[in-house]
């Protein structure tokens, strides 16, 4: 589903928050009122709100940690290479 994007969510509920952590991840600086309204009209209350705006903040800032510091991805995460 994550090489599809959020079109591929089996629930509007479940697109919307994808779409959501979409554009916070890529275009932080485009989230709107509008779209959090999205969120709450879809069902999540401001605490699932909240809990969502961390998780991709932390993603985001833990994969630039990793960057800028030349981690190098475990074997298995690797794209085109089987685990050792």
């Amino acid at each position: 589903m994550a090489a599809q994007g959020s079109e591929a969510a089996p629930t509007a509920r479940l697109r919307v928050l994808l779409q959501y952590a979409e554009r916070l991840s890529l275009q932080p600086a485009s989230v709107t009122v509008e779209r959090v309204a999205a969120l709450r009209d879809a069902g999540f209350d401001d605490r699932a709100i909240h809990d969502a705006a961390q998780v991709v903040a932390y993603f985001a800032y833990i994969n630039r940690v990793a960057d800028g510091l030349g981690v190098d991805l475990e074997p298995e995460m690797r794209e085109g290479r089987p685990a050792d």
